[in-house]
């Protein structure tokens, strides 16, 4: 007799629940935040709340949209937001972007692509600045893990200043998964380790010709191991003392700097 089935993976039930309940909205909040998202057509927008001056700041935005506004009093913005959010007077309902699959989205069409990889970084601030990097540097894309990264939340949007809007972040079910298909397109992934042989520049410098993929772990501990093995090579940044170290979205922008420039 068959055994009793088992219960299904948490995966499995976030993906059932989305199906059923459609995906968790998002508040965005802040002037550059909610103007970019009004704007966006790709987004699909369902509550704007904004005081008076933030309404008149954002007119252009708003019209465009087609919103309606609910003008809120600054001293009782009802908008579900942390009390340390600094909203300045806007905020948004919105669901998350949907930026399509690893291999549509990535898939080099002839020109030479770089991406950003993250392992497991889980500060919305560090992602937001590494977001607003990506878009400077013309990264395809910004890959993270479902699970243990920063998802699309108000404190990311704030803090990619307008590039959440515009640069794809692509949260995969399985980073190693994500990579090993990545590999198969021909990209050559190099995680970043303070303690690497090679220099970012001389990595990459024996590769000008490939698709790039950059790996950054969160900081303190790097890359997992498993993400440190399906790497190609692994490469540092250099500094002028050994006690110098850069925080992962620094590291990110010198490191996209540098694909960008071998």
């Amino acid at each position: 007799m068959a055994g009793k089935p088992g219960r299904k993976p948490k995966w499995a039930i976030e993906r059932d629940r989305e199906k059923r309940d459609g995906p968790e909205r998002v508040w965005l909040f802040g002037l550059h935040a909610v103007r970019d998202a009004l704007v966006n057509p790709a987004r699909t927008r369902h509550r704007l709340i904004l005081t008076p001056n933030a309404r008149q700041k954002l007119e252009d935005a708003v019209l465009a949209s087609g919103m309606e506004v609910e003008v809120a009093d600054p001293r009782r913005f009802p908008a579900p937001l942390d009390p340390q959010s600094v909203h300045q007077g806007a905020a948004l309902e919105v669901e998350p972007l949907d930026w399509g699959d690893l291999s549509a989205l990535c898939a080099p069409r002839g020109e030479r692509p770089v991406l950003m990889l993250l392992d497991r970084v889980t500060d919305p601030h560090n992602v937001g600045a590494i977001l607003r990097s990506a878009e400077v540097f013309g990264a395809r894309a910004v890959i993270a893990p479902r699970h243990h990264s920063a998802p699309e939340t108000g404190a990311l949007a704030k803090s990619a200043s307008g590039a959440l809007e515009r640069q794809p972040y692509l949260r995969v079910r399985n980073l190693a998964a994500a990579m090993e298909s990545l590999k198969e397109m021909g990209y050559f992934l190099v995680g970043l380790d303070g303690a690497a042989e090679l220099e970012i520049g001389e990595a990459l410098a024996t590769v000008a010709d490939r698709p790039v993929g950059l790996v950054l772990g969160a900081e303190g501990p790097g890359l997992r191991q498993r993400t440190r093995e399906l790497c190609d090579a692994t490469a540092r940044i250099d500094a002028a003392s050994s006690f110098a170290s850069l925080n992962v979205s620094n590291a990110a922008a010198v490191s996209l700097y540098a694909a960008k420039n071998c």
